[in-house]
């Protein structure tokens, strides 16, 4: 869960709030003058050394607010995913949504979820995720969710996308069937999935109609 610039000086010593200070002002300044900084902006250190600085349990929270007040491109994002480790790449993807990226930044997604890394796979069914994915690949997160034991309470919207969707519903029906014959437990998120892929009831009748 990400938190807000405020609960995290809350939370944050003296010299943590002075750290994440100079590294906001470096972010802005690379947003207001974008292309001026030769080799690796400084704010992207910073971004590698957020939980060295702020504690780990603070380091996705400064990462987003890092990559927010750059007003982050998609070069700047792949650079930071794919260089980075995976609680960096964690923290791109939870904050890809926030950005003004469209769906350029949907590689990312589609990588971890190739992973087996529930936290990738978790940060990618976010936000970003469940409004970018197309129905096939919606579909297979929903089923990465369960392969790799992630709540099905991570993947945001999910009632909305799961809704009467009637090839998702055969998809979660021959897998907890592959599943049984195999003698392997059914996850107990896959019921829930599948009682959301029920069409959404039609308003009742009025008298006046």
């Amino acid at each position: 869960m990400l938190t807000t610039r405020k609960e995290l000086d809350d939370r944050l010593r003296g010299a943590e709030r002075a750290w994440l200070d100079e590294a906001l002002a470096e972010a802005a300044h690379a947003a207001g003058h974008p292309g001026t900084d030769s080799g690796t902006p400084p704010w992207e250190l910073r971004f590698a050394s957020a939980g060295r600085h702020c504690g780990l349990e603070n380091a996705d929270s400064v990462r987003a607010l890092l990559l927010v007040e750059a007003r982050a491109g998609l070069s700047a994002v792949t650079r930071l995913y794919e260089q980075g480790t995976a609680a960096e790449r964690r923290a791109v993807l939870l904050t890809l949504h926030r950005l003004d990226l469209g769906a350029t930044a949907l590689p990312l997604v589609e990588d971890a979820l190739r992973t087996n890394d529930t936290r990738l796979v978790a940060a990618a069914v976010g936000p970003y995720g469940a409004a970018h994915l197309d129905a096939h690949g919606w579909r297979h997160a929903v089923l990465k969710c369960l392969f790799t034991e992630v709540p099905v309470e991570a993947l945001d919207r999910l009632g909305e996308r799961a809704c009467g969707d009637a090839e998702l519903a055969r998809m979660l029906g021959d897998f907890a069937a592959e599943r049984t014959a195999a003698g392997r437990a059914v996850p107990a998120g896959l019921w829930t999935v599948l009682d959301l892929t029920a069409p959404a009831s039609a308003p009742a009748p009025t008298e006046e109609s």
